[in-house]
C-alpha cells in the first residue's frame, strides 16, 4: 500500500500561507530545501499541515537516523522532564551526563583511555576539538581539506570550503587554517587515477608541510570520513591509514568529524570503524540525540584534560533531555542491527543507481558507503562540467510528488541519500520510483519540435 499520501499540489494552501508569515518575520540568510511545512512526522514519513504525506530522504539533514519519534526517545524525554529540564552541568551536574561520556568512551574506535565533553551542536563541538588540539600541543594551526563542511561559526567557516553561501560576505576568519585536497577521485585534483595514484592526495599532506605550513606548528588535521556537505565523497580504503602515518610521524593530532556519518549512517557505528581509524579526537552530533540537540568531543584522555578546570563548558551544553535522548539511541543501536540495515539500504539504492547511470549519461557518479549514498549531476561526462540546475529540477520534482531530498556538493549537483535506517523495504522502494520518475522527467522530457519559418 502507498506510503506518499498527496492531498493538495506542493506546496499547500496552508504552506504557501506559512512561507508567506515567513518572509515577512524571518530573515533571508535562512533558506530551506522545500515550501513544506511539516506538522508531524513517524519513522521515515512526514505530514505536512496540509495532510499531504512524504517519504522523508533528508532526515533533517541526518538527524534522524533512528527514525522521527523513536518510542524510546519518547519515554526518555518524557521521564527526564519529569524530573527537571535544566541545571547546567558546571552548576548542580547530574548522572546522565556522566553515563553517556561513559558510553561513548566504550564505543567510540580506539582500545585506550577516553574522556567526553558534551556542547549543544556540531560547530560547537568542532570549535571545542580546535580548543583542545591547541591547549594539548601548544600548536596554532589547523590543516583541513577542500570541499569539506564543519559549520557556521567563524572558526567551523575557516575550516569550512564551500564558499557561497556559507562564507562570502562573513570575512574574516580566523587564521592558521591551511587546506589541501581530500580524495575525490571522480574529481582528482592532480589528475590521477586510483590505485595507480598510490594515494598521492594522502601523502601530499608530507609535502605541504614542507611548502606550506611547518609540522611543528600544526596541532590537527581535521577530516570527515566521508564528505558530507562536499558530496557524500568516499574515499579509498586505505586513504586514511596512509593520511594518518604522517600525522603520527610528525606529532599532529588526527580530528574526526563524524557529525553526518556517525550513528549507523556508513554501515558501522562509526565511519572510522570502517577505514580502520583510530582518530585522537572524535567528534558527533547530529543523530547522537535522536531529534533533540547535542554533541559530543570524544579523545584520548591526556588530550581532553590538556584545558584546565573552567576552560571548557557551555550554558546549556549537554542538556538533560538530550542526554537521556542519547542514551536511549544508544540502547535502540544496541537493541536493533541498524549497521546492517543501513548497508542492506545502501546496497538497494545501488542496485536502482547502476542502472540510472547505464541509462542517463548526466548522472555522472554514482557513490556511497552503506546508508550514505550520493548521485553526481553533469552536464557530460567527458567534461564532467556540473549540471546544479538539473539537480535543482530533480529535488523539486522529488518533493512535488511526496519524496524529501536534499542536494549536497561544492558545485551542488549532487543528490544525497539520509533517509531513516528504520525505513521500510516498501517505503524505500517507493522512494526510488520517484527518484527515478524525476530523472526520467528532467532528461527525457519532450522538447517542443523546433519551429520553420
Amino acid at each position: 500500500m502507498p506510503t506518499i499520501k498527496l492531498k493538495t499540489s506542493i506546496p499547500g494552501a496552508k504552506s504557501i500561507a506559512l512561507g508567506e508569515r515567513r518572509n515577512a518575520a524571518v530573515p533571508r540568510g535562512l533558506s530551506h530545501a522545500t515550501p513544506v511545512y511539516v506538522a508531524r512526522a513517524e519513522g521515515a514519513m512526514l505530514e505536512d499541515v496540509d495532510g499531504n504525506r512524504f517519504i522523508d530522504f533528508a532526515g533533517g539533514i541526518g538527524c534522524i537516523n533512528i527514525g522521527h519519534r523513536s518510542p524510546g526517545v519518547l519515554e526518555a524525554i518524557e521521564k527526564q522532564a519529569e524530573r527537571f529540564l535544566h541545571a547546567c552541568i558546571q552548576v548542580t551536574p547530574y548522572e546522565s551526563y556522566v553515563r553517556l561520556a561513559e558510553r561513548l568512551n566504550e564505543l567510540t574506535p580506539g582500545d585506550f583511555p577516553k574522556k567526553t565533553l558534551f556542547v549543544s551542536s556540531g560547530a560547537e563541538a568542532i570549535e571545542n576539538a580546535v580548543k583542545v588540539a591547541r591547549a594539548y600541543t601548544g600548536r596554532p594551526a589547523i590543516v583541513a581539506f577542500e570541499d569539506a563542511f564543519h559549520g557556521r561559526t567563524m572558526m567551523t567557516l575557516a575550516l569550512t570550503s564551500k564558499t557561497h553561501p556559507y562564507k562570502a560576505g562573513f570575512q574574516p576568519f580566523p587564521g592558521e587554517v591551511y587546506r589541501i585536497p581530500f580524495a575525490y577521485c571522480y574529481r582528482c585534483s592532480y589528475s590521477l587515477k586510483y590505485p595507480a595514484c598510490d594515494l598521492y592526495c594522502a601523502r601530499h599532506l608530507e609535502d605541504t608541510f614542507k611548502r606550506v605550513v611547518a609540522a611543528e606548528g600544526v596541532a590537527a588535521v581535521i577530516a570527515e570520513p566521508v564528505l558530507g556537505e562536499g558530496g557524500f565523497v568516499t574515499p579509498p580504503q586505505d586513504y586514511f591509514r596512509v593520511l594518518l602515518e604522517v600525522c603520527r610521524k610528525h606529532n599532529v593530532l588526527f580530528i574526526a568529524d563524524e557529525i553526518q556519518t556517525g550513528f549507523g549512517r556508513t554501515g558501522a557505528l562509526f565511519a572510522c570503524d570502517r577505514y580502520g581509524v583510530e582518530p585522537d579526537i572524535i567528534v558527533t552530533a547530529k543523530s547522537l540525540g535522536g531529534g533533540l540537540p547535542i554533541a559530543a568531543i570524544t579523545g584520548r584522555v591526556e588530550i581532553m584534560d590538556a584545558p584546565g578546570p573552567g576552560g571548557l563548558g557551555g550554558t546549556f551544553a549537554g542538556n538533560p533531555l538530550s542526554c537521556e535522548a542519547a542514551l536511549a539511541v544508544l540502547d535502540f543501536f544496541e537493541q536493533h542491527n541498524l549497521n546492517e540495515r543501513a548497508s542492506q539500504l545502501g546496497n538497494q539504492f545501488q542496485e536502482r543507481a547502476r542502472r540510472w547511470h547505464s541509462r542517463w549519461p548526466k548522472i555522472g557518479n554514482v557513490r556511497g558507503l552503506g546508508a550514505m549514498q550520493a548521485l553526481e549531476l553533469v552536464q557530460s561526462r567527458e567534461t564532467k562540467e556540473p549540471a546544479p540546475e538539473d539537480t535543482k529540477k530533480v529535488t523539486k520534482y522529488c518533493y512535488e510528488h511526496g519524496v524529501i531530498t536534499i542536494s549536497a556538493g561544492s558545485y551542488g549537483n549532487v543528490i544525497r541519500l539520509l533517509m531513516p535506517l528504520v525505513i521500510t523495504d516498501e517505503q524505500m522502494q517507493e522512494a526510488l520510483d520517484v527518484l527515478e520518475a524525476a530523472f526520467h522527467a528532467v532528461y527525457e522530457a519532450k522538447r517542443p519540435a523546433a519551429q520553420t519559418v
